[in-house]
């Protein structure tokens, strides 16, 4: 299973390696990019790709992102990246990082608001402290990042910015959208910010900011590997994914690139969607593998 997912990741990143310049002249902004097996970093190299004029990677400590920065700007001619220390769930931190934006390009085009936590507990093991916590990094953060960078996309005359418009995409998880797939407080926490992009889309209504949530399904990432780590120890990889139609788990970078999508100008027309990227994971409810299929 691990090899058919990596080879599959690889065939994906061959075929769009060269992808269009989509993201031309647009100023970027990533929170939760420090994790060297994340979706955030994925994200950054998938906009990368797409050749915007710079993009921010943010995480709560610098931790990777200089690696990152370096990446970008050795692997893609043009495109500057700029690392920033920012705790997604704090005003002061957030607007920060958009005020540094304006002020030194002019404009804001994209904010992908992936920074998040989990856990895997039971209801019984959850307090309050452990349930506003979540809340706090999961569904704050994407609030903050949609009130103060839609704002901020409005605003034109600078940079080359003629028209206002952005696209912010909020990170949340197929566990918001039905049960079964995490924690209590997680899964709320996720539902919330899956309401919240569809509220704000109708908010920005005529402002051409259009707001979506991605909702990824088993991915193997370091917020993941608990669950990889196990399986491996019990010598069940091979089962990773089995109830999903594509029988396999997911890389980041297969979240990465649709972010990148949506980020630009190619998804105008999609705007306050929950988009699942699971495999089809929650196409269906769940079934005996082998059965009815």
């Amino acid at each position: 299973m691990a090899s058919t997912a990596a080879e599959r990741a690889t065939l994906i990143f061959n075929h769009i390696t060269k992808a269009s310049p989509s993201l031309k002249d647009k100023v970027c902004i990533v929170t939760g990019a420090g994790s060297i097996y994340g979706i955030g970093r994925a994200t950054a190299l998938s906009l990368a790709k797409r050749g915007p004029k710079v993009i921010y990677v943010t995480d709560l400590t610098l931790t990777n992102l200089d690696e990152l920065v370096k990446e970008i700007e050795t692997t893609y001619t043009g495109v500057r990246c700029i690392a920033r220390a920012v705790d997604a769930a704090s005003t002061n931190d957030v607007t920060a990082v958009i005020d540094e934006a304006m002020k030194e390009f002019g404009r804001l085009d994209v904010f992908v608001a992936n920074a998040g936590i989990a856990t895997g507990s039971r209801i019984h093991e959850e307090d309050a402290e452990s349930f506003m916590k979540m809340m706090r990094v999961n569904a704050l953060s994407a609030f903050l990042a949609i009130k103060h960078a839609g704002i901020a996309m409005q605003q034109t005359g600078k940079g080359g910015k003629e028209l206002s418009g952005g696209s912010i995409i909020c990170t949340a998880s197929v566990a918001g959208i039905r049960s079964g797939a995490g924690s209590p407080e997680y899964s709320a926490s996720k539902a919330a910010v899956i309401n919240l992009c569809q509220t704000a889309s109708y908010q920005y209504a005529g402002t051409n900011v259009r707001v979506n949530a991605i909702c990824p399904g088993l991915i193997e990432t370091g917020m993941t590997k608990a669950t990889f780590d196990y399986a491996k120890q019990r010598g069940t990889s091979h089962k990773i994914g089995q109830l999903n139609p594509t029988r396999r788990y997911g890389v980041a970078s297969e979240i990465g690139h649709v972010i990148a999508f949506l980020a630009s100008d190619e998804a105008s027309y999609v705007n306050g969607q929950a988009i699942a990227v699971d495999g089809g994971l929650s196409a269906s409810h769940p079934v005996v593998p082998g059965k009815f299929n």
